[in-house]
């Protein structure tokens, strides 16, 4: 990319910068971006104090958490302004006076319960024991019960906006977790006054100003043609929900790439940025990565291989999808039909396996070479032939997101003999992952989404192998985005456009974002190795998620022996 001054960007622009700050699962991220060409100059990472609450609350409170909790303390989140923020414009090197704009990313669905003005109701004494007052990440997935209800009344009573998400409404979203809040503890539920995206906290705390994001809105709080679900549908869930939307979520919507507000001299005061600045409004992770791609050309599938995948992408038109996560008008970029898929678990499953499965001398081989045991297990793996293990799997270790979006699913490995290795299941997980990619892409091209390119982007896009097997499970050409950085390299360019440097996102990210084109291609004997295998995926797939209850009755017994430990360490 040229130094220079671009075309179509402000004169001043080749030495002025923006942050983008990438909130994930266990940490945040702030990346340093020139405007002028999004030269990356710097980076600094976060880990959250708490991680990830799935065993108990922080503390000395001692209150163990049922099965499928995920639960975050927002403080965590403003530590990332804080401490990554500052670390990162002091390695860049440069003057923070030179910083125009901020941009963020968070995961979704993040919920905050929070009072009027913004503070969460876990950093409240009097709710610091209860775990509905923490913030619920993306994969608290314990409201599948409430998303059951939520799913047949709106199949009863035919609602309009259900075919826009694929006829299911996950438990990750807002109205499921808000109905577990209402059903488990009414308390806590009464005295939240905003169920905040955490996509939209952030802002806040950045801006002093809370104003809604059209993507969280339509994906995960189910706003379709400017209306959220009626307030006689929620009361036919429960009357004390009725006012759900009205009382706790309901908010002023902007368009992303638009500034929610400037820089507060507190937010200043944490980051060492000048008050004052543009701050772009809230977005999802997954979605400003098409910009950080270049990618927002309808055709283009992005997915974001992390810990889960989230698969999104741009039409010209609105089409119902099965299965899918929803589809939004202007709810990745404006002017086209946001598109959003997902896979619960993708890097998770492979670190489970790695972390529960793996023998010792494999861990110590990997050791000896200083490789890590993924890149050891991968190496050895890619020197079996396609289908030498016998095996296929399920990857839904973390349940389904698309196209069952059933959180009570499980994984599965078909096949294993007594001459099964560590090595043959690692491989076998890794093509499972690929097959789910594989079904996302086959529904939406059936429902008439045309699918002509596989983009990825994240941290698993390093392992050449698993990139060739989803090259050659999907039969597409597969693009790489050239940023390691790549959400928060996306929201940077929502910065550079709230600042007014670039007319709309597109235009900014054709200047600073970037693919390297079919980086993988389909070889044509895998190719069709890979379809043999893909239908006994299909055969499995169907079995158990539509066929068979057997993985829900599993949970229920698990469910309820928890129950009963909890009894016992009580007495």
């Amino acid at each position: 990319m040229s130094q220079d001054t671009p075309r179509g960007a402000a004169p001043s622009s080749a030495h002025k910068y923006v942050v983008g700050i990438d909130f994930g699962t266990l940490s945040g991220r702030a990346l340093v971006v020139r405007v002028a060409d999004g030269r990356e100059l710097a980076a600094a990472e976060h880990a959250y104090r708490h991680g990830v609450l799935t065993e108990e609350l922080p503390g000395q409170r001692g209150v163990r958490l049922p099965p499928d909790y995920a639960l975050q303390v927002p403080e965590d989140y403003v530590d990332v302004l804080r401490y990554a923020v500052p670390e990162a414009v002091a390695a860049a090197g440069i003057d923070p006076a030179d910083v125009i704009g901020v941009g963020t990313d968070f995961t979704a669905c993040t919920m905050v319960a929070a009072r009027r003005d913004g503070t969460p109701l876990c950093q409240l004494p009097e709710f610091a024991d209860r775990p509905h007052a923490y913030a619920k990440l993306w994969r608290h997935h314990a409201a599948q019960p409430q998303a059951d209800r939520i799913n047949a009344l709106a199949a009863e009573r035919a609602e309009a906006w259900l075919p826009r998400y694929g006829g299911f409404i996950s438990s990750e979203w807002e109205l499921a977790k808000g109905l577990q809040i209402l059903d488990e503890d009414p308390e806590i539920y009464a005295a939240i006054d905003a169920f905040v995206e955490g996509a939209d906290w952030i802002v806040w705390q950045l801006t002093g100003r809370y104003v809604r994001n059209v993507s969280t809105a339509g994906y995960k709080a189910i706003r379709q043609d400017g209306a959220y679900p009626t307030r006689e549908f929620l009361a036919a869930l429960d009357p004390a929900f009725a006012d759900f939307v009205a009382d706790k979520i309901e908010q002023p919507i902007a368009a992303l790439g638009a500034a929610a507000g400037t820089l507060t001299a507190q937010a200043a005061a944490w980051t060492g940025l000048p008050a004052g600045i543009a701050v772009a409004v809230g977005n999802i992770d997954a979605h400003v990565t098409v910009a950080a791609a270049d990618a927002a050309e309808p055709g283009r599938l992005v997915a974001i291989m992390g810990t889960s995948t989230c698969h999104v992408m741009n039409g010209r038109e609105v089409r119902h999808v099965p299965g899918m996560c929803g589809v939004v008008d202007g709810g990745i970029t404006m002017g086209l039909w946001g598109y959003e898929a997902g896979q619960s678990g993708v890097g998770d499953i492979f670190a489970w396996f790695i972390e529960n499965n793996v023998p010792e001398q494999f861990v110590r081989a990997a050791a000896a070479q200083g490789i890590s045991v993924h890149e050891h297990l991968s190496a050895l793996a890619a020197r079996q032939q396609i289908g030498r293990h016998g095996l296929v799997a399920l990857d839904w270790h973390s349940g389904n997101r698309s196209v069952l979006v059933d959180h009570h699913l499980s994984g599965v490995i078909v096949g294993q003999t007594l001459e099964t290795t560590c090595v043959d299941q690692y491989r076998a997980l890794l093509e499972a992952t690929a097959f789910g990619t594989r079904m996302i892409i086959e529904t939406f091209v059936g429902a008439g989404v045309p699918v002509d390119e596989l983009v990825v982007a994240g941290g698993l896009m390093k392992n050449h192998l698993l990139m060739q097997i989803y090259a050659d499970v999907t039969g597409l050409p597969l693009s790489c985005v050239t940023s390691a950085q790549a959400p928060a390299l996306g929201a940077a360019i929502h910065a550079a456009t709230a600042a007014g440097v670039y007319p709309d996102v597109p235009t900014a990210s054709a200047r600073m974002g970037g693919r390297t084109a079919n980086a993988f291609m389909p070889i044509a004997e895998n190719v069709a190795r890979y379809d043999a295998l893909y239908a006994e995926y299909v055969a499995l797939h169907e079995w158990f998620g539509r066929g068979n209850p057997m993985m829900r009755r599993l949970r229920a017994l698990r469910a309820a022996a928890a129950d009963d430990e909890k009894v016992g360490v009580a007495r």
